[in-house]
């Protein structure tokens, strides 16, 4: 369960990777997926939603019985 949300990880930073925030501005993966900028297109946003939504399963304790959703 530890790794069912590793390949929302690689996509998110592929997605920031590709953003201006990173490219342009020169800023961090960490600040520039910490904060709501304009710079970042709708779909890292969701990503960033999606993978907090998946880290958050992992401490749920009804979701560690059923299992973390493999996205």
């Amino acid at each position: 369960m530890s790794k069912s949300c590793k390949g929302l990880a690689m996509e998110l930073v592929k997605c920031l990777s590709e953003s201006d925030c990173v490219k342009v501005e020169k800023r961090s993966y960490r600040e520039c997926a910490g904060e709501k900028s304009p710079s970042i297109s709708s779909e890292c946003v969701g990503l960033r939603e999606t993978y907090f939504n998946c880290k958050r399963g992992q401490v749920d304790m009804r979701a560690r019985i059923r299992g973390n959703k493999g996205y």
